[in-house]
């Protein structure tokens, strides 16, 4: 499971590698988005991802903790990435946002089957409405 969540962040998110979605994600996976979205399947999970690459084009995920029990895991993360195209309302500021989360998998047979994923918005918007202000480096 360690290897799967890993991957999953640094192949599918990371990379943006869709070939690596196939083998990572469970046909009818369920992904529920920290931006409230709610989708399934592979290119489901595609389309909420390049919702955020076109928003964050260097989007970026770090596992900070994760724990597994079983076929489930839990993940801390930090989110870091340039706010190049709009979302949530917002235009492209040229921000860097770092914003933190958590996700929660389950895993059926080798590849994940639902991911349920909470990031801090609050913070994001805040980032995202400071006019452009430079946060974080």
């Amino acid at each position: 499971m360690r290897d799967l969540i890993e991957r999953f962040y640094a192949r599918a998110w990371n990379s943006w590698d869709d070939a690596a979605v196939t083998g990572l994600l469970d046909e009818r996976v369920v992904f529920r988005g920290s931006l409230g979205d709610e989708v399934t399947g592979r290119n489901g999970f595609r389309g909420y991802r390049d919702k955020v690459r076109a928003a964050f084009p260097d989007f970026h995920n770090e596992i900070l903790d994760l724990v597994i029990e079983g076929d489930r895991a839990a993940v801390r993360l930090r989110y870091t990435g340039h706010h190049r195209g709009g979302i949530l309302g917002f235009p492209a500021t040229g921000t860097l946002v770092t914003y933190h989360g958590a996700a929660f998998f389950t895993a059926r047979e080798g590849r994940l089957a639902e991911a349920w994923v909470l990031g801090d918005v609050d913070s994001l918007r805040r980032q995202l409405g400071a006019g452009g202000e430079v946060r974080g480096g």
